[in-house]
């Protein structure tokens, strides 16, 4: 017997990745408690052996199996090298992992994973996990949150969308890119584009033409012409905003990752997200498209401008 058909019936989820304080555990509380109120079975199955400080309880935790301060203590490795140590030995125990997912079968699985980028970018230990997943009839999609802070600095923003392009190759899911802590976005400064520029990836020229006005970035435009060439060349990478206090931020976020694992809820959790949805009032922002949040942004930078101006 394989091992796919010992898995039995299929099963979906989410591996949520991202660099470390992209906010990949509180994600993953938001969209748990979301998909419960629509009446969906959900587990979060925690695979990242440095959270030690998780806001909701696990269905499943790798701290069971090792831990990073273990780990750093008996081998005398530094962090870096003990996350990735601790992700070959979850790769070398996978029987351990298939046992316990047993148990959530019947479950929409959360995977809270690691936020070392190197793990999501060349090392094969996580992904080599997925895979075995995907051979255990797992159906998932892989979630990659970036601070959307980010885009108010064009040289870290096309840093990120390597990044991006580089995990969308190597971890070989369906993939969907999230800007997360959109709420915050008016703290982190001006942005040089209307937000769908941002989402959409469009024309990247014009971001190269920007950087091109610092004088650092100056002496390295053939380079940034290159970097952009290879991401537009792929043309895979786009963004999806969100705000995790948003009902309609989460549910385009869940309707984007549903569409890419290919799960379809039926008519009782399509009623239930009606009903939740008519009931979402009073949030701080709406993303039926990106333009709301960018009148919303523009708003306050010209109020920003107009104090400036009356205080001169």
């Amino acid at each position: 017997m394989s091992e796919g058909s010992r898995g039995g019936s299929l099963a979906f989820g989410q591996v949520v990745i991202g660099p470390p304080g992209s906010g990949k555990t509180t994600y993953c509380h938001a969209m748990h408690t979301f998909l419960r109120q629509l009446g969906r079975s959900v587990a979060v199955v925690n695979l990242d052996p440095a959270n030690e400080a998780l806001p909701c309880p696990c269905a499943l935790d790798i701290a069971e199996l090792v831990t990073l301060p273990d780990v750093m203590d008996s081998l005398g490795l530094g962090p870096n090298g003990g996350l990735i140590y601790c992700m070959e030995y979850l790769e070398a125990n996978a029987d351990w992992l298939r046992d316990r997912l047993q148990a959530l079968r019947g479950h929409y699985i959360l995977f809270d994973c690691p936020g070392q980028v190197e793990l999501y970018t060349h090392h094969s230990a996580l992904k080599n996990v997925f895979a075995q997943l995907a051979k255990w009839n797992f159906r998932l999609a892989a979630v990659h949150l970036v601070d959307s802070h980010y885009c108010t600095d064009p040289g870290k923003f096309i840093s990120v969308l390597c990044t991006s392009l580089s995990t969308m190759l190597h971890v070989e899911l369906p993939h969907v890119n999230i800007l997360s802590k959109m709420d915050l976005i008016e703290q982190y400064g001006k942005l040089a584009f209307n937000l769908d520029y941002y989402t959409e990836v469009l024309d990247l020229s014009y971001l190269v033409d920007h950087l091109a006005s610092d004088p650092f970035f100056r002496n390295f435009r053939r380079l940034n012409e290159k970097l952009v060439e290879v991401i537009e060349d792929y043309s895979l990478v786009s963004f999806v905003p969100l705000n995790v206090q948003d009902k309609q931020s989460m549910r385009q976020v869940m309707q984007a990752v549903d569409k890419a694992n290919g799960y379809s809820f039926g008519d009782q959790e399509h009623r239930s997200l009606e009903a939740l949805m008519s009931a979402a009032v009073g949030a701080d922002f709406h993303f039926s498209s990106t333009l709301a949040v960018q009148e919303k942004y523009v708003q306050s930078q010209d109020k920003a401008v107009e104090e400036e101006v009356m205080d001169l």
